[in-house]
């Protein structure tokens, strides 16, 4: 699986990594979880600077509309995504999906920058 996760509920932070081919399948599954453990409000880190997808046209789009129905469903936490430069491209269609949720929401390059960022939130 190259995509993983930890919800910690005590602290309010999803932690999610990607490693290699993130598939649709994998990204269902990681939805469905922060629904399940009703963490749509907490931080999340995204990194995704070793991560990558196989997904096509199609599959992005299918994931763009499950996101903004699961932005109807309350409040959205504040989103920290890292991702390699030479990979902006690539995500940046799915940063836009993830935009269009009213929260704070931010790009960066490393993760321990992604970090301080969320931390600072938890003020």
């Amino acid at each position: 699986m190259s995509l993983d996760w930890t919800i910690d509920a005590e602290t309010r932070l999803v932690v999610i990594v990607a490693d290699g081919d993130v598939t649709r399948g994998e990204m269902d599954t990681l939805l469905d979880d922060l629904i399940a453990k009703e963490a749509l409000a907490y931080r999340k880190l995204f990194d995704g600077s070793r991560g990558d997808t196989l997904m096509n046209s199609e599959e992005l789009l299918m994931l763009g509309v499950r996101f903004r129905a699961i932005h109807t469903q309350g409040r959205m936490g504040p989103l920290a995504v890292v991702v390699a430069e030479h990979k902006a491209e690539l995500v940046a269609r799915v940063l836009g999906m993830l935009a269009v949720a009213d929260r704070p929401m931010r790009v960066f390059r490393a993760p321990a920058l992604a970090r301080r960022w969320l931390e600072s939130l938890a003020r």
